[in-house]
């Protein structure tokens, strides 16, 4: 008998003006759409690293730390399984934040460490990588900020009367989302001293 009225029930929201029902499934597949493009161009950034890791090391082998600080920053992200369903576990989505603003850190710094190296920053492959490394940045904070914005629109959709009945029936929860204000902090690049000679590099610690 309670399955049936809430079959009743069920039906009686779908008829109601506004239930939202098509409004949530429309602003969740924009979410899909929205987040496959961050991955693909996290992907893409990825990709980039090797290269521009190993281009950097035949200039500047000494810079060790920084290229172990990108290496080991670009196996951690890729260890994480970013599947769909990332986007509806805050745990997971947090730790894939993290990971990528760890990335971002450590290549903020290494194009940092490339200023000290004149050869390095006149060499056509670095100058290749280093725009495509810029272009997709770019693409990122794009692809990024139309999914924050797309979550946002969905958030207030299940959260809203009379359509929050409606995700709740079927099982819609708010998503996790980007935190602006981390990844602005990490997009900054980091304060790195280079005022001692380089002849003095020995008696840094």
């Amino acid at each position: 008998m309670r399955k049936l009225w809430q079959a009743v029930y069920i039906i009686l929201i779908l008829s109601l003006t506004g239930c939202g029902y098509n409004t949530i499934q429309n602003e969740d597949e924009q979410i899909k759409s929205n987040w496959s493009e961050v991955l693909n161009q996290y992907q893409r950034r990825a990709d980039l690293v090797p290269n521009l890791v190993s281009t950097v090391k035949g200039f500047a082998a000494q810079e060790k730390d920084v290229l172990l600080g990108v290496t080991n920053a670009r196996a951690k992200v890729g260890s994480l399984q970013a599947s769909p369903e990332l986007i509806n576990n805050p745990e997971a989505f947090a730790k894939f934040q993290s990971a990528q603003g760890e990335l971002s850190g450590a290549l903020s710094k290494l194009l940092v460490v490339t200023e000290n190296y004149p050869q390095l920053k006149s060499d056509a492959s670095f100058r290749d990588l280093q725009a495509q490394l810029e272009g997709t940045e770019n693409r990122i904070a794009v692809a990024r900020n139309r999914y924050i914005k797309a979550v946002q629109e969905y958030n207030v959709t299940v959260r809203s009367f009379p359509t929050n009945l409606t995700a709740m029936i079927f099982g819609y929860q708010v998503k996790p989302n980007f935190t602006v204000e981390n990844e602005k902090a990490l997009a900054e690049p980091p304060k790195v001293d280079f005022g001692a000679p380089q002849g003095n590099s020995g008696n840094q610690k």
